[in-house]
Order: C-alpha cells, then structure tokens, then sequence
C-alpha cells in the first residue's frame, strides 16, 4: 500500500513561486440579501440604495445594489479562498485604480480573475513586491469591478516565518 499523501493548507508559497502571468479563476459566490444586509450592519453603511428595496426600484438599477466595498471583500475572498496565495503574503500594501463598473445584486454570482502583472524586489530583502490585476465578472460574464493589488510577500531567502 502506497503511503498516504500529506497536503498543507495554506500551501507553503514564497516570492519566488509566483511568475508573470501567473493566473486563477475562482470559484463562484452567489451574493444574497442576507450579505448585503450585514455588510451594512458591519459598516454602518445603511445608505437606502443598498438596504431599501422600494427606494432601489425608483433608482436607475431598478433595484437595491451590494456596497462596492463588500465586492471588493469577497473577491479578495475568493482568491484567498483559492490558495493561490499560499502563505506567502505578509501585508497589504495598496489597492490601485479600484472601479466598480456594473451594479452587483442580490442573485448575482460573482468569479475573480487574478493575474500576476508586477514583481518586483524590495528594500528589505526578506520581501517581494507582487501586483495582482483582479477582474470581478457576474454569471453573465459582465466585468462588475476591477483593481490592482499590491501585496508583499516572503523571500525564501528568509528562513524566519514571524513577520
């Protein structure tokens, strides 16, 4: 009998494991009323497009929308989700050029394509710099946000794990 094979969660990743074009599609997240609802409550963002349903179909989307910011924190999500970072990410360091670009509603199911588009050395040679362009798409295929992220990560080069 073979031994049994032993996988780690997150994967151990470094700097150095991430190249150019480096890509993954995520799985789908369906957004419902309920998110929305405690996205608010989390927040304090009761603003009446994202939690009035009747002031929502007098607007221009015909219907109450999810915060920008709550789109911006499942697709983040969902790529951490996807272990594509392993455990090489230290910090966020900036979001670039964050757009949203279509309404995000209830019943809508949302995949992230992220592709690696900079690295870059650091000051500290413990750390990598690593820009990711995120592209936010619907069920329909529809982009609904996009945004650059910068991040740092680990240099295998650093045998200490305590950042």
């Amino acid at each position: 009998m073979a031994p049994a094979r032993i996988f780690s969660d997150p994967t151990v990743k470094n700097f150095e494991d991430f190249q150019m074009g480096d890509h993954v599609e995520t799985r789908g997240r369906t957004i419902d009323v309920g998110d929305i609802t405690h996205f608010a409550g989390l927040t304090g963002d009761y603003y009446p497009l994202h939690i009035d349903e009747e002031y929502g179909k007098a607007s221009r989307f015909g219907s109450r929308i999810a915060h920008g910011p709550l789109t911006f924190a499942i697709a983040v999500g969902l790529v951490g989700m996807s272990g594509f970072y392993g455990d090489a990410i230290v910090a966020l360091m900036e979001i670039q050029n964050l757009r949203a670009t279509k309404p995000v509603m209830a019943g809508d199911t949302l995949k992230v394509h992220a592709t690696v588009v900079e690295l870059a050395a650091s000051h500290n040679p413990k750390y990598g710099k690593i820009g990711v362009n995120y592209s936010v798409t619907n069920q329909r295929g529809d982009e609904v946000m996009t945004f650059l992220q910068i991040m740092m990560a680990r240099r295998a080069v650093s045998k200490d794990h305590s950042e």
